[in-house]
Parts: structure tokens; sequence; C-alpha cells
């Protein structure tokens, strides 16, 4: 069964689900998924709907000047149209850490990820064993700060050829430039721990041990040019007792950040976020 999503925002008005829903209706389109948010602060109102594609009346190319013309332009929407075909190719950048990555490629394995990995890029080779032992190729492109430049616009060039869609840093420790993330506009996810701002450097775990926190956790969201402040795609915590060691505060941080990614993931393959003035709208 193939599918289509459509994903509209617009200012608040009477009659849009009443005329979304008519549209569909009067193409033979089967609803499968429909999710609509009012931000009442702002006026806003944003909607998902997902139906099948099969018997629906319209072709793929007619669906969104169709549905602009009967509905889009009355309500003065922003529309957003996908389908659930080809499969979205996604490209993975790691550094040195294995957590994410492996939970990652595994659930990918599983079949719980309907995407393609056509790449693996990192900064260093000590994750090359893994990634290789998926089938999937691992590109090695060391970055300092004297070729920064250079090295990005080898990535570049790479994900182009690879035909890949959106970016996913699995623990990558390196900071995209503003271009590299130009490239990609609401494309790059990220996770880190949820200590920033409060603990911020190389040990975010030994600081918190000292301070004696009660809760850890991660925060998964796209990439801006403002560092670690990007609209957030999901969030997640654990908590943590006196006897936790530092090395178990890794641990528990860990599980934490890869479950939290993957999910933001889902959610992106899924096409439930809607980023929106630095925040997200995700439809569950």
């Amino acid at each position: 069964m193939k599918k289509a999503i459509l994903i509209v925002q617009c200012s608040d008005q009477k009659g849009i689900v009443a005329e979304v829903s008519r549209f569909l209706y009067s193409y033979n389109g089967n609803i499968l998924e429909v999710d609509q948010h009012v931000d009442v602060e702002m006026g806003m109102f944003f909607m998902r709907a997902a139906w099948e594609l099969d018997s629906f009346f319209l072709g793929k190319d007619e669906i969104l000047p169709r549905f602009e013309e009967e509905v889009g332009k009355r309500f003065k929407m922003e529309i957003k149209l996908h389908f659930d075909f080809p499969r979205p190719r996604m490209a993975i950048f790691v550094s040195k850490l294995s957590h994410c990555l492996f939970d990652i490629l595994g659930r990918h394995h599983a079949g719980q990820l309907e995407v393609d990995i056509p790449v693996v890029v990192s900064n260093h080779s000590d994750l090359k064993p893994i990634v290789e032992a998926f089938g999937i190729p691992f590109f090695i492109i060391p970055v300092s700060s004297s070729n920064k430049e250079s090295a990005e616009a080898l990535q570049l060039q790479l994900l182009e050829e690879h035909r890949v869609d959106f970016v996913v840093l699995a623990r990558y420790m390196q900071i995209l430039s503003g271009d590299f993330i130009r490239h990609f506009p609401n494309r790059i996810i990220n996770i880190h721990h949820s200590f920033l701002p409060a603990f911020v450097g190389a040990r975010p775990y030994h600081a918190a041990f000292e301070r004696g926190v009660k809760i850890i956790g991660a925060t998964a969201h796209y990439v801006t040019e403002e560092l670690d402040a990007g609209p957030i795609i999901e969030q997640e915590v654990a908590r943590v007792r006196h006897h936790n060691t530092i090395a178990e505060l890794v641990q528990i941080g860990q599980d934490v950040e890869k479950v939290t990614l993957s999910k933001a993931i889902k959610y992106h393959l899924d096409r439930k976020v809607l980023a929106f003035r630095n925040k997200t709208i995700i439809f569950y």
C-alpha cells in the first residue's frame, strides 16, 4: 500500500479540517491518519493527514496543484506533500563513540527504520569494522581546524553522489559550518546529553557526578547555526541515585541517548515533525 502525507500550516480559521477532508473524500481518498493542532497564542493551525494512494483518483503529480487550487489558496496555506516511496536515504556521521551507531544499524537491520543507509562518514577509523559488518560503505574524512572547509566540501560531494536526503549525527564530535547546514535545512538530526548548558565540555558526566544530579537525559534536535539550539524533536530522561558511579552514569546516559535519537529518526521518517519558529510540532 502506497501512502501520501499532507502537512499544512496557516492562520487558524473555521472550516479547515472540513475542507481538507472534503478534498480527500472527493477524490476517493481513504484517510489513514489525521492530526491537527492549534497554537492559540500565535493563532496558527497545523495539520497532518495521510491517506492511501492505490484507489486515489489523482496521480502523484496532480495532487499538490489541485489541492492548492481547491483548498490551499482559500486559507493561504503553506503546504508540504510527501510520499512513503521511494525510501529516504540517510547518511550517518560518527566519530569514536559507537552506542548510537550500533542502535541505528541494529534497528535498520531488524526492519524497524524504513530508510536506506548508503554511506557512513567519520573523521576517525575506529568504527569502520562495525559499519562494514553491516555491508554499508564507510568513508574516513579527517577534520581539523586547518582543513575544515575542504573536508566539508568532500563530505557534501559524497552526500550528493549518494543522493542523501538527510543526515544523522550519531555522536559526531565536530561542529558543522553554516554553509554545510544550509545544504540540509531541518534535515540534520543531532543528539546530545541534556546536561547542556549546565555541564558543558568533554566530561559532562564527571561534572554531573560531582554535583550529585538526580536525573540525566538526552535531546535530539535539528541542527542550526546556533550550537545545540535547533528545534527539539525528542527528549528522554532517566533517574539516577547517589550510589551510581560515573561509569554507571555514562551507561545510563548512553542508553537514553540512543533511544532518543532513534525515536527522532523515526518521527522524521514518518513525516511527523513540523519545524516552526525554532520549535517543532510532533504529530503522534
